[in-house]
C-alpha cells in the first residue's frame, strides 16, 4: 500500500484522512563529519585485523575469566554471533556491525532481563549460554546474489538537500551492496569484511551473510512502549510479556516526541514524504510544500506508523544513525524493524510514551 505522509498539523477534510509526519532526522554536516571520521577509524581497525570467515564465527565462543583475573573483551567473531542471535530472538541490535556499541549493549540488556538474568548489557558466561540455546542454526550463512538484487534501478548518490531529495523519481539504494546489506540488517563496511573478494554486482555471487531470517510472529502486540531517556522500542503481548525489543531515536529538547499514551492509527509500507513548509525545517528554504518520492532512502524509510497529530514510528535512510541522532519528534528505527513491528500492530495498538 502506498501512502503519502505531510509535515504539519494533522487534518481531516470532508469523507477523507490526511497525515501529517512532523518526523525529520537530524543530520546535519558536523554529524556527518563525525560519523565520517567514526566510521574511518572502524574501516582502518578492521584493515589491520584478519578477514572474518563462516567457521571462525559460528566457532565463536565467549571466554569466562578464570579466577580473579578480569575477562577479556570479546572477539570481533563473538560479537557478530551474539548480535545475529539477538537479531533472530527479536532483541533487535539494529545494525549489525560486530562492534559492541550502546545498541548491542540495549539489546544484550533486555535480553537479560527477560530471561531472569541481570540487565547488566555486558555479556557473561550465563547470558552467552542462553543466548546460544536459542538457535542451533549457523550464525552465518552462503547467499546466491540474484537478479533482483542487482537489477535496480539505484540512485548514484542521495542529495543531503530536501528539495533536491524532491527531484528524484525514487530514493533507492545507491548499490547492490547497500541493498544487501539492509537485507541481512548488516552494515555495509561488515559485510565487505566478510567478503573481502565478492563482487556485489554480479547475479550468481555467492556470498556470507548473516542469518538473520526471523520465524513469522504470530503473536498480536498489546501495548508499544517507547522510552524516551534510554532510546528504545519495546512491543508487549497483552499479558505484559516482551515480544520485541528495538533501539531507537526519539525527539530532541527542541521538538521532543510525545508523552503519554497514544494510538496506532494508520501503518503504512512504502510511504510517500511531503514536506509542508509550515514548520520551517532548517535548511529547507522553499516556501511551497513538495513531495519526496517513496523509497528505502526516503526520510521516513520503508514503513510509517502513524500516531497522529504528527507523530508517528517509521523507518530510516541512515540505520547507522539509529540511537545516536535525534528526530523532530517521531521515532525513527532501522527500516527491518519498522517493517517487523508493524506486521505485529494494528489499528488501535496502544503506544505508551515514558520518562
Amino acid at each position: 500500500m502506498l501512502g503519502t505522509f505531510l509535515i504539519g498539523r494533522c487534518a481531516r477534510g470532508a469523507g477523507a484522512a490526511t497525515l501529517f509526519c512532523a518526523a525529520l532526522l537530524v543530520a546535519d554536516a558536523a554529524h556527518a563529519a563525525r560519523h565520517g571520521a567514526s566510521h574511518a577509524r572502524r574501516a582502518a581497525s578492521h584493515a589491520a585485523t584478519p578477514a572474518l570467515d563462516a567457521q571462525a564465527i559460528d566457532n565463536a565462543q565467549f571466554s569466562a575469566p578464570s579466577g580473579k583475573g578480569r575477562a577479556r573483551a570479546p572477539s570481533a567473531a563473538t560479537i557478530i554471533k551474539e548480535e545475529i542471535l539477538l537479531d533472530r530472538a527479536d532483541f533487535s541490535p539494529g545494525e549489525i556491525d560486530g562492534v559492541a556499541g550502546s545498541n548491542d549493549k540495549k539489546a544484550l540488556a533486555a535480553f537479560q532481563q527477560a530471561n531472569g538474568l541481570k540487565p547488566t548489557g555486558r555479556l557473561d558466561a550465563q547470558t552467552w549460554d542462553r543466548l546460544t540455546a536459542t538457535s542451533s542454526e549457523p550464525a552465518l550463512m552462503e547467499y546466491e546474489i540474484q537478479p533482483a538484487d542487482v537489477k535496480g534501478p539505484f540512485n548514484k548518490t542521495i542529495p543531503q538537500s530536501f528539495e533536491k531529495k524532491a527531484e528524484l523519481k525514487t530514493l533507492n539504494y545507491t548499490s547492490p551492496r547497500e541493498l544487501l546489506a539492509a537485507k541481512f540488517h548488516v552494515a555495509p563496511a561488515l559485510l565487505t569484511r566478510l567478503n573481502p573478494k565478492a563482487s556485489f554486482e554480479t547475479a550468481g555471487t555467492k556470498i556470507v551473510v548473516p542469518n538473520v531470517a526471523r520465524k513469522p510472529s504470530h503473536d498480536r502486540v498489546a501495548e508499544v512502549v517507547v522510552d524516551k531517556s534510554a532510546l528504545t522500542v519495546r512491543a508487549l503481548d497483552a499479558n505484559g510479556k516482551l515480544i520485541s525489543f528495538y533501539p531507537a531515536s526519539v525527539g530532541s529538547e527542541a521538538r521532543p516526541s510525545p508523552s503519554g499514551t497514544w494510538h496506532v492509527r494508520s501503518v503504512v509500507e512504502n510511504p510517500t514524504y511531503h514536506y509542508s513548509p509550515k514548520l520551517k525545517f532548517k535548511g529547507v528554504k522553499t516556501q511551497k510544500p513538495f513531495d519526496i518520492a517513496a523509497g528505502p532512502l526516503n526520510p521516513v524509510g520503508t514503513t510509517w506508523i502513524g500516531l497522529g497529530d504528527d507523530y508517528g514510528i517509521h523507518g530510516t535512510p541512515n540505520p547507522q544513525s539509529i540511537g545516536r541522532t535525534q528526530s523532530h519528534g517521531c521515532v525513527h528505527l532501522t527500516n527491518w524493524d519498522a517493517q517487523a513491528l508493524a506486521k505485529m500492530v494494528h489499528r488501535g495498538t496502544k503506544v505508551e510514551f515514558i520518562n
